[in-house]
């Protein structure tokens, strides 16, 4: 700094502020500051500016889920991919923090003692209690999915209107004809397993249709295979399943081509997400799309916001749209 000073011919203040934003710096100076800095091929010393402005030029993403399922599931790289573009035009990084079950404390800590700049929380669950922590931090946050235990008010975030979601997918079932329609529910203590369930039922309340077929799930491929041989197993003459993840669809499309019963044939299926897996199974699944990345780099954008002092702004609620294929 002090050789960009010199060779610009100004003080070490001035090039200082000519580096960080130019503010009360006139042309001339900024203008001469540029030019040595071209000059000297000078980049800032990250760590000693973070000492000054308290900023680390990095943010969580939060992922309160074990280790195998943030790998497994595309779900999660769907949100690094949308979050990635947000931040594409800063400095900023991200850092991945698996929140594993019972290590809530763990993660508050991490998050509380500056070594990011604000959390992009995803997949919360409702004993997590990040949302309310996060409320009680000076932590800019942004959450992905409707947080459950703090007042959805005072917490910022991002989501698709599962509700609508699901009754969007159960009235394409009823619509084909089914009658006798299960559904295979997401996990209770997160927002999107207990509103896609309140939108079949809503379908099913709509057509006055028995709402005895349920059991759940949570979100992966061995839990849709075990809810199926329940559900197929406790209600034989079921026609039509709403299935609230694509993962889970995928493993209940193998059971129930291993109990001889043929999708679409025998029963039709619906899942949820639209992620890469819905294309892949056999037969490709009819699946109401969760924009994941337009909403990863919605709530990153968000969240630049907030680093930026501006201030917080209505929940953003995508809508779903249901793509048809094979499987209903």
């Amino acid at each position: 700094m002090e050789q960009v000073a010199e060779r610009a011919g100004v003080s070490r203040s001035t090039a200082s502020r000519a580096i960080n934003g130019g503010l009360r710096v006139s042309p001339e100076a900024l203008s001469a500051v540029e030019a040595a800095v071209a000059d000297l091929g000078y980049t800032p010393n990250r760590a000693a500016r973070s000492l000054v402005t308290r900023r680390t030029d990095s943010i969580a993403l939060v992922v309160p889920e074990p280790d195998e399922r943030v790998l497994s599931d595309p779900f999660f790289a769907g949100t690094l991919n949308g979050l990635s573009t947000s931040l594409a035009d800063s400095d900023i990084q991200v850092v991945l923090v698996i929140a594993r079950p019972g290590e809530s404390e763990r993660t508050i800590r991490y998050l509380r003692n500056g070594h990011v700049d604000g959390a992009i929380v995803v997949s919360h669950h409702r004993d997590d209690e990040l949302d309310r922590a996060l409320l009680a931090s000076s932590v800019p946050n942004v959450f992905v999915g409707r947080p459950l235990s703090a007042p959805g008010e005072d917490v910022q975030y991002v989501d698709t209107d599962n509700t609508e979601g699901g009754r969007l997918a159960t009235q394409h079932l009823i619509d084909r004809g089914c009658r006798r329609i299960g559904t295979i529910a997401g996990p209770q203590d997160m927002s999107a397993g207990i509103d896609r369930l309140a939108g079949w039922r809503q379908a099913m309340t709509t057509a006055g249709l028995d709402q005895s077929a349920v059991v759940h799930g949570d979100f992966t491929i061995a839990s849709g295979a075990a809810a199926a041989r329940e559900l197929l197993a406790a209600h034989p003459e079921v026609d039509g399943i709403f299935i609230a993840s694509d993962l889970m669809a995928a493993g209940a499309l193998g059971v129930i081509t291993e109990l001889g019963r043929e999708v679409p044939r025998d029963v039709k299926v619906v899942g949820y997400d639209n992620l890469g897996v819905a294309a892949s199974t056999t037969p490709p699944l009819t699946s109401v799309i969760q924009p994941v990345i337009a909403m990863a780099r919605a709530a990153g954008a968000r969240l630049l916001d907030q680093l930026s002092g501006a201030p917080a702004g209505e929940p953003m609620i995508f809508a779903p749209e249901l793509v048809i294929r094979a499987s209903a």
